[in-house]
């Protein structure tokens, strides 16, 4: 019964976050509404483990943890497209950066005969956290130095160079061997508490506690690190929504409305434009880490253009582009229609088998098909997303004046 008990809290807190409290913000219920958002995602935990077959349940637990992932990506790419007009079709570098360098400062140096087949510049064993603040750091840093030559550049121009620094990055990581094993997996990389899912769980826990987390399995390692992804989504969501009230955000949309205009009042427009781009990457960066740490093994491959930054795209186009909400709404939709579209392949097998033998090979494709058609029919009939950007209205209250 604890070890139910344990599985429902870590999945009734991420549940309260991203279900309960747009529910009770819509119920306008005032000040003490926020004391049901922790009972509700609790017992919406507690139902889905009674009735949801656990097979199921892992696998949405998965789906879940990926599309808050994506949706990290999208709230970065919010901060440079949706409020400042940055066209940055980059974010597989970023991307890549983040997922790379978390893993470096978070791995230890191969050793013995894992030594002859996994090469990489260091291996320096530091905490998670410390993991995810450096390629947050270490992705800021790259999108300063980018920046100085990119940011002058028209829309279209810094287009194509974002889109060629992305990929000059991942052909970096997949070439230069010594940094990050080159072409082979970057395997073990660790898992943040890992050891609280193992028998006995961690060592240095007191006896009552390790007594408490005993029923669980390493295969219940997921709904932790859900609510750990989920958290950094909530973080990142009310630090952007604070930002983008602030002087600073407003600023940021004035750029994106009348750069001219903008710059005649006495801002530094290209100032601006750098401090969006780096506040983008770093999150990018995270997103990147959180990536990293969930599956463990990585490669080049992972960020290439289409799963690393045209998604991401149609994410944030679908949701609303200048919207956060809209943001993290967008990566949930598109990761759902991406993932549902393997059963889809699957399903029409037999019948492209039956049209020729070639074609079931090709399947997979369809997958892009939709996700292009998607997007078109989004720019064509709600350009401004499922949400859309909110109105605000700048109020002088009474007493200030």
């Amino acid at each position: 019964m604890s070890g139910l008990l344990i599985k429902a809290a870590l999945l009734g807190v991420p549940l309260g976050i991203l279900i309960g409290r747009p529910v009770v913000a819509r119920l306008h219920l005032g000040r003490w509404g926020w004391l049901l958002v922790g009972p509700l995602g609790f017992g919406l935990g507690l139902g889905l483990l009674w009735v949801v077959p656990s097979g199921i349940l892992a696998y949405l637990v998965s789906l879940i943890i990926m599309a808050s992932i994506f949706s990290i990506f999208s709230l970065g790419l919010n901060v440079q497209w949706g409020y400042t007009g940055l066209f940055n079709i980059g974010i597989a570098g970023f991307f890549a950066i983040g997922a790379f360098t978390s893993a470096l400062f978070t791995k230890a140096m191969p050793t013995g005969t894992e030594a002859i087949y996994t090469k990489q510049v260091i291996g320096l064993e530091m905490p998670f956290l410390v993991g995810v603040l450096a390629a947050a750091v270490i992705c800021g840093i790259i999108a300063f130095l980018i920046g100085f030559p990119t940011l002058r550049l028209r829309e279209d121009y810094l287009a194509i160079a974002t889109i060629g620094i992305a990929e000059i990055i991942r052909l970096i990581f997949q070439s230069e061997r010594w940094l990050a094993n080159g072409p082979q997996p970057l395997r073990g990389i660790p898992r943040p508490l890992y050891c609280l899912f193992q028998d006995p769980p961690c060592e240095w826990l007191p006896k009552v506690v390790q007594g408490w987390l005993e029923p669980l399995e390493p295969t219940d390692y997921n709904f932790f690190y859900l609510l750990i992804v989920v958290l950094f989504v909530g973080l990142i969501y009310l630090a952007i929504e604070r930002a983008i009230r602030s002087p600073w955000g407003r600023v940021l949309r004035a750029i994106r409305e009348e750069e001219t205009s903008t710059a005649m009042s006495g801002k530094n427009i290209f100032a601006f434009k750098m401090q969006s781009l780096v506040v983008g990457a770093m999150i990018m960066g995270i997103g990147g880490a959180l990536y990293a740490h969930y599956m463990v093994s990585i490669d080049y491959a992972h960020f290439t253009p289409l799963y690393g930054t045209f998604i991401i795209w149609v994410m944030l186009m679908l949701g609303g582009s200048g919207n956060n909400r809209g943001a993290i709404l967008g990566a949930f939709v598109i990761w759902g229609v991406w993932v549902g579209t393997t059963f889809l392949t699957d399903l029409i097998n037999p019948l492209l088998e039956a049209i020729s033998p070639a074609l079931p090979a090709r399947s997979p494709y369809i997958r892009y098909l939709l996700i292009a058609i998607l997007l078109e029919v989004i720019l064509l009939w709600r350009p401004q997303g499922i949400l859309g950007e909110e109105k605000r209205v700048s109020v002088l209250l009474e007493e200030e004046r």
